[in-house]
This record gives C-alpha cells, structure tokens and sequence, in this order.
C-alpha cells in the first residue's frame, strides 16, 4: 500500500452514521467512499431473485459460481455490480433483503467472495485518480483492511439508533442483526485493536465528521 494512498477503515453497527459520516468525510477528502453493507445486500437481492435461501449453503456456492463482480463509480461513490448490472437502492434495502441479509452475511463463501473484491477496491480507487478510500462495514479494519491508516469504530446507544431508522423509513431489527454479525464465526463484528472509538449518540453528525477529519490530518 502506497504510502501517499490513505485508507480509512470506518466500522460499527446498523445505525450508528457509518454511511452519513463516511460519504461526508470521502466528500471533503476527494476519496473514494465504498459501502460494504450495500455489497452484501446487493449479493442477497441477487441470491433471493434466483429463489436461493440463507440455509440452502451448496446452493449459494454455486450461484456464486455464476456472479460477475463489477464497480461502477458516481461522483465519489462506488457501486457493486452484478453481472454488469447495478440494483436500485430500493431494491437492496427493500424489508424482504433487510429480513435476511446477516444470514447471509455470515455465511464463510459469500464473505470470501466479497472479501477479494473489497480488498480490490484499493487499486479501483487509485485507478480513477483517487488519493485514497474511506470503507465502511462491520470488519474492514479487523479483516479487509487491518493495515489502514485510520480506523475508527462508531456506536450509539439504542434509542438513538431506532430513531435514526425510524427516520431512514427502515424497518430493519437492529439488535438482532447486530447480535447475528457479532456471533458469526466468519469475520464477526468487533471493534478493531487499536482503532478510535466514537459514541454518536454523543454527537451531531458533523461534530463525528469533524473529530475523524481532525484524527485524519493530525496523523
């Protein structure tokens, strides 16, 4: 990894302004900002058309089989493309893939699938004149990237959290999926070794972009 390419590792639960703070910090920094969550919900929407279930496990491994990764880039925004083909957010997001997309996420050959992909966005970012990326999920500074520059663990205490989904019109049960992601065997979700912890319950929006912003440039 170059060492004037920065990545920025930004981890946590559903709902705790991972998406909202790191599209803003890609956005003041001119990099490239890749939403992990949105690949698995894309992945389960793909899986879910061809009728596959969670526990149908032989039969994911061989649709994968069939599952051309792309990236398509908006702005600073990059997009998983299945068999060139990029879903609508409504689609991914719908209460049919948030119903079933931790049981998916936790199964060992779809993490591996996308674990080549997210670790070849580094070299996405810097083909397209990006000085560096910002991805968020649930093991990018644990697992993807353990050797980013920047890692940053976000939280909040439950009620603000169902408030923020309640306002993003979500229907989602946040705790269990968070009990889901934290208790798989593949790549569970924890806070990484050494990464800056944010409670954004604490905070506005802005004053959790400005703290990691200040982290970032003091480094």
């Amino acid at each position: 990894m170059s060492s004037s390419f920065n990545i920025v590792a930004i981890d946590g639960g559903a709902a705790t302004g991972k998406s909202s703070t790191s599209s803003a910090i890609a956005k003041a920094l001119g990099y490239l900002h890749i939403d992990t969550g949105a690949h698995y919900r894309t992945v389960t929407f793909a899986l879910q058309k061809s009728g596959i279930s969670p526990q149908d496990q032989d039969e994911v491994k061989n649709a994968l089989e069939t599952i051309g990764l792309g990236t398509s880039i908006t702005a600073q925004q990059a997009f998983l493309t299945i068999n060139g083909c990029r879903p609508k957010d409504t689609e991914i997001r719908s209460p049919e893939v948030n119903a079933v997309v931790a049981h998916f996420a936790a199964i060992a050959s779809i993490r591996k699938f996308l674990f080549d992909y997210q670790r070849s966005q580094e070299k996405v970012a810097k083909d397209n004149g990006f000085p560096g990326l910002v991805m968020e999920g649930r093991d990018i500074g644990s697992v993807i990237f353990p050797e980013a520059q920047h890692r940053f663990y976000l939280h909040a205490d439950a009620q603000t959290r169902a408030l923020r989904r309640k306002k993003q019109g979500q229907t989602d049960a946040i705790q269990q999926r968070d009990a889901i992601d934290a208790s798989r065997k593949e790549a569970p979700l924890k806070c990484p070794e050494g990464a800056a912890v944010i409670d954004t319950s604490q905070y506005s929006l802005e004053e959790v972009i400005t703290i990691i912003i200040d982290n970032i440039q003091s480094a």
